[in-house]
């Protein structure tokens, strides 16, 4: 079930989520570890941030030297355009500079850049960026956004949930690597499935479930579950179901699931709904139901459905993707069993001679 405050967060528009830091380190971490030289030489953007705040902006920063980056760039998207009401109140690293506008600071976006040692410490670090204010206000659909995401290698960031659809197919038109976050929900978009299925998208390797939290603005409405003020007065949101989607490689992805035969599942699985049943089969389309991902059985050579966490095990040398239940669901036979649609395209269960159905499935099938 999607998470209220991630609901109500994209009706609001108030989806300014900053990650933190030690979320980031732990993603970026396993695609060093996978290939130490897959940032050397290359152009990061972050979009969609507030340099000022963001701890990409800040990770990368700290880490200029040691992953071998070319260049990096953070952009921030103007105040005044922000869908939300707030009291917008410069930073001191601002206003103490002689470029501080009074004006452009509501109505542009900022630009920071990395790519030298502008302190001659020798080395390259956060103290080394440089800053200007944009010629608008810093939209990631802007010419000028665009041409910072023509020029960069990866792009990598937080984008606001509300936009994720749009903000995939702006990474997609320039075919840039990327890093950015969404909840788990989103591999089942138009412009998401088709790159998860074909194996040019994949979940990131660090989140597999519960939640994370994020830090939101001070005059973000905190009336739901989840939320909390930290000693310094900042406030922080914990989501559900959110994960990292990626085109970048790490070694996750190509280690096969252990499983167990169909007989053994049946027979020792620690699912009370798995142990001493057999699989079912849809009644809307033929293939079979696996409540769990761990209740694969390595014998079956059919068509599964599975739940959508599966993609934080999937192992594309092991399954090939078929589709998913809303592509694939028969409803017709759904409509005439119950003389209506049911409850809309998914894949349906007979449980104790009731139609049930059922959450998202990916359908998928063991490769030979």
């Amino acid at each position: 079930m999607e998470n209220t405050n991630l609901g109500a967060a994209r009706a609001a528009r108030n989806d300014e989520f900053y990650t933190q830091y030690h979320d980031i380190e732990r993603e970026v971490n396993a695609y060093i570890e996978y290939d130490p030289d897959v940032f050397r030489g290359k152009t990061i953007l972050l979009p969609c941030d507030d340099p000022e705040w963001s701890n990409f902006t800040k990770y990368f920063a700290q880490n200029f030297d040691r992953f071998g980056l070319k260049r990096l760039i953070s952009t921030s998207f103007a105040p005044e355009s922000k869908r939300y009401s707030f009291t917008y109140e410069p930073t001191l690293f601002e206003t103490l500079d002689p470029r501080f506008d009074e004006d452009m600071t509501k109505t542009r976006g900022k630009i920071f850049i990395l790519d030298k040692d502008n302190t001659g410490d020798g080395r390259i670090d956060v103290n080394d960026l440089q800053w200007d204010y944009m010629e608008g206000d810093g939209d990631f659909r802007s010419d000028e956004v665009k041409r910072l995401r023509d020029e960069a290698d990866f792009i990598i960031t937080n984008p606001p949930f509300s936009l994720f659809r749009e903000f995939l197919a702006w990474i997609v038109e320039a075919d840039k690597k990327f890093l950015i976050i969404g909840n788990m929900n989103a591999i089942c978009y138009k412009e998401a499935f088709p790159l998860i299925k074909g194996n040019k998208m994949w979940y990131g390797c660090s989140i597999t479930g519960g939640d994370r939290e994020f830090r939101v603005p001070d005059e973000y409405p905190l009336d739901a579950a989840g939320w909390r003020i930290d000693e310094n007065g900042k406030k922080y949101l914990r989501i559900k179901g959110v994960r990292w989607f990626t085109n970048i490689d790490h070694g996750r992805r190509h280690q096969p699931l252990p499983l167990m035969t169909m007989a053994d599942n049946i027979k020792f699985s620690h699912h009370k709904d798995v142990r001493g049943h057999d699989y079912q089969r849809y009644y809307n389309y033929d293939a079979i139901e696996v409540p769990y991902t761990d209740a694969i059985p390595s014998d079956y050579e059919g068509v599964m459905g599975v739940p959508i966490s599966f993609l934080d095990k999937y192992c594309p040398e092991q399954f090939e993707i078929v589709g998913h239940s809303l592509q694939l669901a028969d409803m017709n036979a759904i409509k005439a069993a119950l003389g209506k649609a049911g409850g809309g395209p998914r894949f349906y269960l007979m449980k104790d001679g009731v139609l049930t159905r059922l959450y998202e499935r990916l359908a998928i099938r063991k490769k030979q």
